[in-house]
């Protein structure tokens, strides 16, 4: 396991398995009925239960692609001359641009899916 983490950046793997993981888990298991707690929770995917159930199903395949993409971008650590401070960095931004790309995907196929 450290030889992995020497040639990747460990944050996006980390939390890319972890993305990857809540993806399947929520692909199986996604919450029945529109709650605080559990879920895809935006004021658009709470609106009504349709909406509420497919946002689950459709955020959890995106969270689960996204993982895989974060697993598979780790792996540039060994391709590119930063410090370490710089790969932080970068994973960091990197980590933020996919939860906003997960919002900004599942709500535009929300409108999308659901105002016809």
């Amino acid at each position: 396991m450290d030889k992995i983490l020497e040639i990747t950046n460990p944050m996006l793997l980390h939390v890319g398995v972890i993305f990857y993981i809540v993806g399947i888990i929520m692909n199986i298991f996604p919450p029945k009925k529109i709650n605080s707690l559990y879920g895809y929770r935006t004021a658009s995917s709470m609106e009504n239960q349709t909406k509420w159930d497919f946002a689950q199903k459709y955020s959890a395949k995106i969270m689960s692609v996204i993982g895989l993409l974060l697993v598979v971008l780790s792996f540039y650590r060994p391709y590119l001359n930063l410090s370490n401070d710089q790969h932080a960095i970068l994973g960091l931004a990197v980590l933020i641009a996919s939860a906003i790309s997960l919002i900004v995907i599942v709500e535009k196929r929300l409108k999308q899916i659901l105002s016809v």
